[in-house]
C-alpha cells in the first residue's frame, strides 16, 4: 500500500489517546492551564464521573479571540517563549491538550481578558470548530467538556464506573491543590460538594500554608503526626512533610511527590522514599509523604511522558541522596516520638464496642487477675549486671520511687505487666512500653553505629555454638563467612550442613545465636548475591537486634525498667521498632478520665 498522510482529525484522535486516558486526564490538563494563567481560584464540576460533563472555571488572565482560535490548534502554545524544551517554566506546554480533547468530546471554551469588553466563546466537537463568537463571562476562562469519547466509542467502553472515575479525578484535583496552597479549589460532583479548599496565606511561613492544605486533604491525623523536611544542595531545594513511621498504611497511595509544582509519579523518587524509611517500616507498610522539590529547569526533563506524569533528572544520584538524607534527618529530629494515632487506637479499643472484649473490663475475677499481673515483680539478683544490658550504671537507674515522673518524657517505671509491658507514670498520664520492641530499637541503633564506625567488637564463645542448617543454607552462609566476620560474626564449617559459631558481636551477649544464624541463612537465600552484606547493613542489624533484645516474658526489676526508659529517650527513632510497630503507647490523664466517665 502507498504511504499517505493521515487526516488531521485522525491525527488528533491518536494524540488524544496519549493525552486523554480518562476524565481525570482532562481535569489535570485543564487545571494546569488555569494555574499557568495565574488563577487564584479554580472550580471543578463533574457529572457522571466526568463522562457526561467536566467544567473547569478559573479567574486567570483569560484569552482574546485570536488566542482562543489558536488554543484549539495542535502544537500551539504560549508556554515556550524561547522554544527551548530544556527550559520549561509552566505546567502545560505541549499545546496538544485542548485540540486532543476537542477531537474526542464536545469542547466549549469561554474566556475573557481583563481589558476586553466581552468574552469570546469557541466550540470544538469531534474535531469540528465553531467560533469564536462574543459571549457574556467575567474575567477568566471556563472550559466545558461534554460527552467524553463520544467520537471514539471504543475508548468509552474501557472507562470504569462513574464512582471510580470520580475518585481518579478527585485525586488529580487534590494533588494540584497540595502543590499550590495559594489557590483556592472547589470540586462538585453531581450537584454535591466534594472539596472546598480556601487559599492559604503565603506571606508568612510557606510550611504553615502547606501543612494547612495537606491536613485538609490527608486528614488531621497527618497534620498532628507529620514532621517538616527541608534541605538544599547545589540549587536543588526540598521541603515538605513526612509522617512518623508509626503512621503508615498498606499501600503507597499516600505518597505525594512534586517537582517544580508538578505532581509526578516517579520510580526514582518513590524508591528514595522507600530507602529513607527502610530502617523504620516493614516492607509491606508505606509512610505518608508530601515532598516538594524545586530544581533548576535545565536540570530536569519534564518531556519524557505524554501526560507529563514522569520526569528525568540530569543528576539522579544527587536527587536521591537529597531525599534520603532529608527524610532521615527529619525522622531523627523527631527523637523517640510516636504518632498520636497509636494512643487513639488504644483508647478506641478500650471503649465499649471499640473492638475489645464485650464483657465488663473489670469483672471480679478479671480484677483479681489484673491485680496479680501488675504487681511489681521481685527484683532479680545482680541489679548492676542486669541494668548493664541497657548501658546504664545502677546509680543512673535507681528504683522507681526515687525518680520524679515530671523530669522525664517517658516518666518513671511503676510496674511490669505480664512480664512483657512496662507501665510508667508521666507528669500528665501513663506510658505503656513493649520491652522487646523498645530494646530491639535501642540495640539496632547501636549496632548500626558500631558497624558503620571503627568496627564491631567481638566476643569469643567459651563453647562454640553448633547449628545444623542443611547443605544449601550452610554453603550460602559459609560463602559469606569473610563478610560476616567483618560484622562480628565468625562461623566455620563443622561437618556436612552444619556450622560452628566461634565469635559473635559483643552486643549480642547471651542472645539466641542459633536462631540468629538460621535467620541469616534464610535471608541470604532471598537477597541478591551480587550485593555485599554491608549493602544490606540495615537488614543485618535488624536481624541481630531482634535476636539479641530482651524477650517478652523476661522479668525486669525497677532499675532495669527505668534504664530502658532512659535509653529510649536518648535513642533516635525509639518510638517504633525497625518494622514500624510502636514501642510505646502514651495515654494522657485527661483521656483516661474521659474513658472512665470522670470528665
Amino acid at each position: 500500500m502507498p504511504i499517505r498522510l493521515l487526516p488531521p482529525n485522525l491525527v488528533n484522535q491518536i494524540a488524544a489517546g496519549e493525552v486523554v486516558e480518562r476524565p481525570a486526564s482532562v481535569v489535570k490538563e485543564l487545571i494546569e492551564n488555569a494555574i499557568d494563567a495565574g488563577a487564584t481560584r479554580i472550580d471543578v464540576v463533574l457529572n457522571d464521573g466526568g463522562k457526561s460533563l467536566i467544567a473547569v472555571t478559573d479567574n486567570g488572565s483569560g484569552m482574546s479571540s485570536r488566542d482562543l482560535e489558536m488554543a484549539v490548534e495542535r502544537h500551539a502554545t504560549s508556554k515556550l517563549p524561547e522554544d527551548h524544551l530544556d527550559d520549561v517554566g509552566f505546567l502545560g506546554f505541549r499545546g496538544e491538550a485542548l485540540p486532543s480533547i476537542g477531537s474526542v468530546a464536545r469542547l466549549g471554551i469561554t474566556s475573557r481578558t481583563a481589558d476586553a469588553e466581552s468574552a469570546w466563546h469557541m466550540m470544538v466537537a469531534g474535531g469540528e470548530k465553531k467560533g469564536p463568537v462574543p459571549a457574556p463571562h467575567p474575567r477568566g476562562t471556563r472550559v466545558e467538556v461534554r460527552d467524553l469519547f463520544f467520537a471514539t466509542p471504543a475508548r468509552l467502553k474501557f472507562l470504569k464506573t462513574s464512582q471510580t472515575e470520580l475518585a481518579y479525578a478527585a485525586d488529580a484535583v487534590e494533588r494540584h491543590a497540595m502543590a499550590h496552597p495559594g489557590i483556592s479549589f472547589t470540586l462538585s460532583a453531581d450537584g454535591k460538594s466534594r472539596l472546598n479548599l480556601s487559599a492559604g496565606l503565603l506571606q508568612g511561613d510557606l510550611f504553615d500554608a502547606h501543612l494547612e492544605r495537606l491536613s485538609a486533604i490527608l486528614g488531621k491525623e497527618f497534620g498532628a503526626n507529620a514532621v517538616p523536611v527541608a534541605a538544599e544542595r547545589d540549587g536543588f531545594k526540598l521541603y515538605g512533610y513526612v509522617g512518623l513511621p508509626t503512621l503508615n498504611r498498606a499501600n503507597a497511595m499516600a505518597q505525594y511527590l512534586f517537582v517544580n509544582g508538578r505532581p509526578v509519579k516517579d520510580r526514582l523518587l518513590h524508591g528514595a522514599v522507600r530507602a529513607a524509611y527502610q530502617d523504620f517500616l516493614a516492607p509491606n507498610r508505606h509512610p505518608y509523604v508530601a515532598i516538594f522539590l524545586d530544581v533548576p529547569r535545565r536540570e530536569v526533563d519534564v518531556n519524557v511522558h505524554p501526560a507529563k506524569a514522569e520526569v528525568r533528572f540530569r543528576d539522579a544520584g544527587l536527587v536521591r541522596g537529597l531525599i534520603i538524607g532529608a527524610i532521615r534527618h527529619a525522622l531523627a529530629e523527631a527523637g523517640h516520638r510516636a504518632s498520636t494515632t497509636v494512643a487513639g487506637a488504644a483508647l478506641g479499643a478500650l471503649r465499649p464496642g471499640g473492638g475489645g472484649a464485650s464483657r465488663p473490663l473489670f469483672a471480679p475475677r478479671a480484677a483479681q487477675a489484673f491485680g496479680a499481673a501488675v504487681a511489681m515483680q521481685a527484683p532479680l539478683e545482680g541489679v548492676a549486671e542486669e541494668a548493664a544490658l541497657f548501658q546504664a550504671e545502677p546509680s543512673a537507674a535507681p528504683s522507681a520511687p526515687e525518680l520524679p515522673a515530671a523530669d522525664f518524657p517517658l516518666g518513671v517505671a511503676r510496674a511490669q505487666v505480664h512480664e512483657t509491658y512496662v507501665v510508667a507514670q508521666t507528669a500528665d498520664g501513663i506510658v505503656i512500653v513493649d520491652q522487646h520492641a523498645a530494646h530491639e530499637r535501642i540495640l539496632y541503633e547501636r549496632m548500626k553505629d558500631a558497624m558503620g564506625g571503627e568496627g564491631v567488637k567481638r566476643q569469643i564463645l567459651l563453647i562454640p555454638e553448633v547449628v545444623e542448617l542443611g547443605e544449601a543454607p550452610a554453603e550460602r552462609l559459609l560463602a559469606r563467612a569473610g563478610e560476616l566476620a567483618d560484622l562480628g560474626l565468625v562461623v566455620e564449617a563443622f561437618g556436612s550442613g552444619t556450622v560452628a559459631v566461634r565469635e559473635v558481636p559483643a552486643l549480642i551477649g547471651d542472645g539466641d545465636v542459633a536462631g540468629l544464624v538460621r535467620d541469616l541463612a534464610d535471608e541470604l537465600a532471598a537477597w541478591d548475591e551480587t550485593l555485599s552484606l554491608k549493602d544490606r547493613l540495615g537488614d543485618i542489624c535488624g536481624t541481630l537486634a531482634c535476636h539479641t533484645s530482651i524477650r517478652a516474658g523476661r522479668r525486669l526489676n525497677p532499675a532495669e525498667m527505668n534504664a530502658l526508659l532512659r535509653q529510649m529517650e536518648s535513642t533516635p527513632h525509639a518510638g517504633q521498632c525497625n518494622h514500624g510497630r510502636p514501642t510505646y503507647v502514651e495515654l494522657k490523664l485527661s483521656d483516661i478520665e474521659r474513658l472512665f466517665g470522670r470528665k
